[in-house]
């Protein structure tokens, strides 16, 4: 169970530590990913909300395991400049990771009835484009942290995807990701998988499965709905 938990903490953590560092370098693109990311562009102007199923899959090579976790995604865009997101985590325990404009990423483990409370403070920016990666954000923005290499079309569950590779420019962020490779709808501006490779070979896979564009999201689902028991911890 330990092993479980470690993914949506992880989670939260590296969308903390992901930041102060990225590069706004200008980018070179190659025809096809300027294509790609144009398109990226004209679908994030009407992304509203967006809603999926989702299995995260942690794989770590010194034991040869991978942990799975299951639930549901909420993206809702809040304003011009930020969108909230909300994992309500499922299997094998339930776990609900929450991020909202005021720049907190809130971790609610209902069974031992405590939230864990991150702070991004000046680089919620930052924080909050990497948590919603692929979805709803515009392809230009990508190249302001990676580098980013086109590979080509690939279909995924009937849907012809844009598969996208993505190296930090920050050594930092390089430490803990050298790369992500990216399964992206460009129609929808969503993202149907998603692979972030670490250096010492583990690596993170988001597969994202009955994706609901533009409705009507449940009032409370960014909400957490904790009891007068919980505990709120406020890691340093």
């Amino acid at each position: 169970m330990k092993q479980n938990r470690r993914f949506a903490v992880d989670l939260a953590v590296t969308a903390i530590s992901f930041l102060a560092l990225l590069s706004t370098a200008a980018a070179q693109t190659s025809p096809e990913l300027e294509r790609v990311l144009a398109q990226l562009d004209k679908a994030s102007a009407s992304f509203k909300s967006a809603e999926a199923d989702f299995q995260w899959d942690q794989y770590q090579k010194v034991v040869n395991e991978t942990d799975v976790q299951k639930g549901k995604v909420y993206f809702q865009r809040h304003d011009h400049s930020s969108t909230l997101m909300a994992a309500d985590i499922t299997e094998p325990d339930q776990k609900i990771l929450l991020f909202t404009p005021d720049g907190k990423i809130r971790l609610y483990q209902p069974r031992i009835e405590q939230v864990t409370e991150y702070e991004a403070g000046k680089n919620r920016e930052e924080v909050e484009s990497f948590l919603v990666l692929g979805f709803g954000s515009r392809g230009h923005d990508l190249l302001t942290r990676f580098n980013v290499k086109y590979l080509g079309q690939e279909t995924l569950e009937g849907v012809s995807t844009a598969k996208l590779e993505l190296v930090p420019k920050a050594p930092k962020v390089r430490s803990m990701f050298e790369r992500i490779i990216l399964w992206l709808d460009t129609t929808r501006d969503v993202s149907l998988k998603q692979q972030a490779i670490e250096p010492s070979g583990d690596y993170r896979i988001a597969s994202y499965s009955n994706i609901k564009l533009n409705q009507k999201l449940p009032d409370d689902v960014f909400k957490l709905r904790t009891t007068s028991k919980t505990k709120v911890v406020k890691p340093q």
